[in-house]
């Protein structure tokens, strides 16, 4: 493996964090020894888990489980403060210097940028952890008003007239990415060709009349605001949207194709290298491998890699084709040139819809 990228080393940002302490009911001293014999201070850790928007719920669970599995391990008082956002403007924010012992973002593509342009994690990052460093994974649903008054029950539903959907932008949601590629798919797979394909995709963005940041921010819009006919969702938005509304309030429509969304996750080298936090952050994203963190994300409404814990929740998801980027799209790299850099496809598309 090469070696670690080249440290950049940075102020921290001021920065707006939900900060998750968990200290079990012991006080925090900073130093002492990482032990459990009770003669010194419990040595304390801190980290910082820049994230995407609809995981948040996820690891407030998480990281509490985490902290006292650590604990109990090692006598070390673990205290993890969260950032969420779109993942691409996270992204954005750790290249600027936002200095995130962890990163776990939407999007494989968000975590090579990060080792591009900062050189602060490792080009080999993908290959430290199980399964291309994906420890659960999603897909995207449709989410109505109750009762489905439009009748939407497919993406061809999206592109008729008077149907508004709601997605957030591409360019700094990596769930809007993925709804952007599922929608993508869906009609190449029924049209046959890559410009019927591009042609759906557009007449679906003509019928969206704002794109939020974040996923977060588009869900608030069509639940809070009442904004929309349908959101394109994260399927862990959804169900959390019906757990908060009650049912009743909207339903979740299953399309017959859909992605295979996986985030990713990663130590970032240089932060941790420089502020001695590298065997904690480790553990911290291994553990979500873990039986109890496949049992977290599968409550959290994320599937389980782990087959054994996916199946205790095989009846919580629908199934449904999905197809992956790897082999539908040649990987992110490619996705990105072709459809989401500056000047591609997508900034295409919107420059078309604003001259009409």
């Amino acid at each position: 493996m090469k070696k670690a990228a080249k440290m950049v080393v940075r102020l921290r940002k001021p920065l707006l964090v939900l900060s998750v302490f968990l200290l079990a009911g012991t006080a925090l001293f900073a130093g002492g020894k990482s032990d459990n014999t009770g003669g010194a201070a419990p040595r304390s850790v801190e980290l910082l888990n820049v994230s995407y928007d609809p995981t948040r719920e996820l690891y407030r669970e998480y990281n509490e489980a985490f902290a006292k599995y650590y604990k109990d391990k090692t006598g070390v008082i673990v205290t993890v403060n969260q950032s969420h956002g779109g993942s691409g403007g996270q992204a954005r924010g750790v290249i600027e210097g936002n200095e995130a012992d962890v990163v776990t973002l939407a999007l494989a593509y968000d975590v090579m940028q990060i080792g591009d342009k900062a050189h602060i994690i490792d080009e080999n990052w993908q290959t430290r952890l199980p399964l291309n460093s994906s420890p659960y994974t999603s897909t995207i649903v449709f989410l109505v008003r109750a009762g489905n008054p439009k009748g939407i029950k497919d993406w061809d539903d999206l592109v008729k007239p008077g149907v508004q959907v709601i997605t957030p932008d591409p360019k700094t949601s990596g769930g809007a990415q993925w709804n952007y590629l599922a929608a993508y798919a869906f009609a190449k797979e029924k049209y046959g060709s890559d410009a019927r394909a591009r042609d759906f995709v557009k007449q679906l963005y003509a019928n969206v009349p704002v794109l939020d940041s974040g996923a977060r921010g588009a869900t608030n819009t069509f639940v809070q605001r009442g904004l929309g006919d349908v959101l394109l969702a994260w399927e862990n938005e959804a169900f959390l949207s019906i757990n908060e509304l009650g049912k009743g309030a909207v339903d979740i429509v299953v399309p017959s194709l859909s992605i295979l969304a996986e985030p990713t996750v990663s130590w970032v080298d240089g932060v941790t290298a420089k502020r001695g936090t590298l065997e904690v952050a480790k553990e911290y994203l291994t553990y979500l491998y873990s039986d109890e963190g496949q049992r977290i994300a599968g409550k959290n409404y994320y599937r389980p890699t782990n087959p054994a814990i996916a199946k205790e929740f095989e009846n919580q998801f629908p199934t449904l084709k999905l197809i992956t980027i790897d082999d539908y799209f040649g990987g992110w790299r490619k996705v990105h040139d072709v459809y989401f850099a500056d000047g591609a496809e997508f900034d295409q598309i919107i420059t078309e819809l604003k001259k009409k």
